[in-house]
């Protein structure tokens, strides 16, 4: 009997994985058992060393990781196996790539060239209000009529969980100009389009947002939706933000994700240190 084929099958019916997510999981099993043998008699001692001794990226030997774990809880959960050999497995640590970020001076010139495009007061509107909220390019993009609150944006954001993000006086003005040249439409969403969605596309928005860095002068490569959202959280903390603060608006579920922040302002932080530590400016004494 094929348990891996069984396992896929479940992944399928009950998760509703897509055909790209199964072959991923076929993939790295069917690796896995040319590897060790019959995956049902193997050990935490096996599993460890075929690990172990993968010259991969700790990223593909974390996400092999990851589908074993999965196969053996459901071998766990039909009670074809009684002992679950992937307990207590030691991985490689993943190094977390650090978020890439504009600068000050960029984000106001990429605000500035928004005046030179194509449907520009919808583009200025935009990028005015990733940077001043943070939100992810998909809430911006399906951002309802029903989320302007006037002076805040309540955001369903992952997981159905909703948060409120103030706005602050330029980005209030943005939205509103936008909106008073958008006129009566009867859309239900801020940016509206004619494509099937009835907004605004990632893909669209992505495409412009490219062309507004060339005309600002800046390399198209360093600009995306994602890091309009890294620039606003990484500028909130270099201006003293709390981190709790910074979380809440971004949406994070757990602080840690925030806290990668921390290490891409390394100047800023240590200033923070010599100006506010009570001994910072006490000068050492000859003994």
């Amino acid at each position: 009997m094929n348990y891996i084929d069984i396992f896929l099958e479940a992944l399928s019916a009950e998760k509703g994985c897509s055909q790209k997510t199964l072959l991923a999981y076929s993939s790295d099993l069917i690796a896995a058992q040319n590897a060790i043998g019959n995956l049902l008699q193997a050990t935490n001692t096996d599993i460890q060393n075929y690990l172990s001794n993968l010259d991969e990226k700790p990223s593909s030997i974390a996400r092999k990781s990851s589908a074993l774990r999965s196969f053996y809880r459901f071998l766990m959960l039909e009670k074809i196996i009684s002992t679950n050999p992937t307990t207590n497995l030691e991985l490689p640590k993943r190094a977390r790539p650090l978020p890439k970020y504009l600068s000050i001076e960029e984000i106001e010139l990429l605000i500035s060239s928004a005046g030179d495009t194509k449907n520009s007061i919808r583009l200025h509107c935009m990028i005015e209000l990733l940077y001043a909220s943070g939100l992810r390019v998909s809430e911006l993009c399906e951002l309802p009529m029903s989320a302007n609150l006037g002076d805040k944006l309540l955001i369903h954001g992952k997981g159905a969980k909703e948060r409120l993000i103030p706005m602050h006086e330029s980005a209030q003005t943005a939205l509103h100009r936008w909106l008073e040249y958008r006129g009566d439409d009867k859309s239900k969403y801020v940016f509206p389009s004619n494509s099937t969605t009835g907004h605004i596309t990632r893909d669209g928005f992505f495409k412009i947002l490219k062309k507004c860095a060339i005309l600002a002068g800046i390399d198209p490569k360093r600009v995306s939706p994602h890091v309009l959202r890294h620039s606003f959280a990484s500028h909130l903390l270099a201006g003293g933000a709390n981190l709790r603060v910074i979380q809440t608006m971004l949406g994070h579920e757990d602080i840690s994700t925030t806290q990668i922040y921390t290490h891409v302002l390394p100047q800023q932080l240590r200033d923070t240190v010599e100006s506010a530590h009570p001994l910072a400016h006490n000068k050492i004494k000859d003994i």
